[in-house]
């Protein structure tokens, strides 16, 4: 009898203490991360050979970064609305995808990111080593902290400056660069669409560059991108039609 309570009396702290971790690792990590630093220091980033990414943030504009101005509006709001529609409005955290993504992993049982843009900012200047079920509640943490010190627009500049386009390729200057010869601030709608279609999973949509002709996934979504960014009268439907026609350098 008294091994049994000594038994559920060690159980029972140890479920408290695995509580305790739960509920204060992450605030401490909250505090850990001075994100204040990034209203004017700079995420540098540097590409191992085996095409991993390590970031660290420090004073001095790096290389490879293009102010948000001199991104063209295209390409900018191609990737707000595929990544993002809401950005300009949610305070870091979308609340109605994050609702429509449960509601599919009940019905389709899959589950998709519904991660805003400030969430993968943070993960990509702060949390990519991170374990998956840390990083996703340190995200949500940190995404808040970030919006309450820093603009949309510097979050956006750092995000377009930071994420992945593809194998080894980081940020939206080495993107304009590799798939279309041109700086961030020529692209035209249709080359935006691209980059956007790439985010989800860019090493595996590369297959469209690599092979120089787009997959039938690609396709579909370059034109839902478009519509969308026609539908936003971000541009006309004469630019939209114009630019579904268009085609790529490097198409076949």
């Amino acid at each position: 009898m008294m091994k049994a309570r000594k038994k559920k009396s060690r159980l029972k702290y140890l479920l408290i203490s695995c509580i305790m971790v739960m509920l204060f690792t992450p605030l401490y990590l909250y505090f850990a991360y001075d994100v204040l630093e990034l209203k004017s220091e700079f995420p540098h980033l540097t590409v191992n050979a085996d095409e991993s990414v390590e970031v660290n943030v420090r004073t001095g504009k790096p290389s490879h970064w293009v102010d948000l101005k001199s991104v063209s509006k295209s390409v900018k709001w191609a990737i707000i609305l595929s990544e993002d529609w809401a950005f300009y409005q949610h305070q870091g955290l979308d609340v109605e995808q994050i609702k429509v993504a449960l509601s599919e992993m009940v019905e389709d049982k899959r589950f998709r990111g519904a991660s805003t843009i400030t969430q993968q900012m943070v993960k990509n200047v702060y949390l990519a080593h991170s374990p998956a079920l840390w990083r996703k509640i340190q995200e949500i943490l940190l995404a808040q902290k970030v919006e309450h010190v820093l603009s949309k627009d510097r979050i956006l500049e750092i995000y377009l400056n930071s994420i992945e386009y593809g194998p080894g390729i980081y940020g939206i200057k080495a993107a304009s660069q590799h798939y279309f010869r041109k700086h961030p601030s020529e692209l035209k709608a249709r080359e935006g669409a691209f980059l956007a279609m790439l985010l989800p999973s860019p090493r595996r949509y590369y297959v469209s560059f690599k092979r120089k002709q787009m997959t039938a996934f690609a396709k579909l979504r370059v034109k839902a991108i478009l519509k969308k960014m026609r539908q936003g009268k971000i541009i006309t439907q004469d630019q939209y039609e114009s630019e579904l026609n268009r085609k790529f350098i490097w198409e076949y």
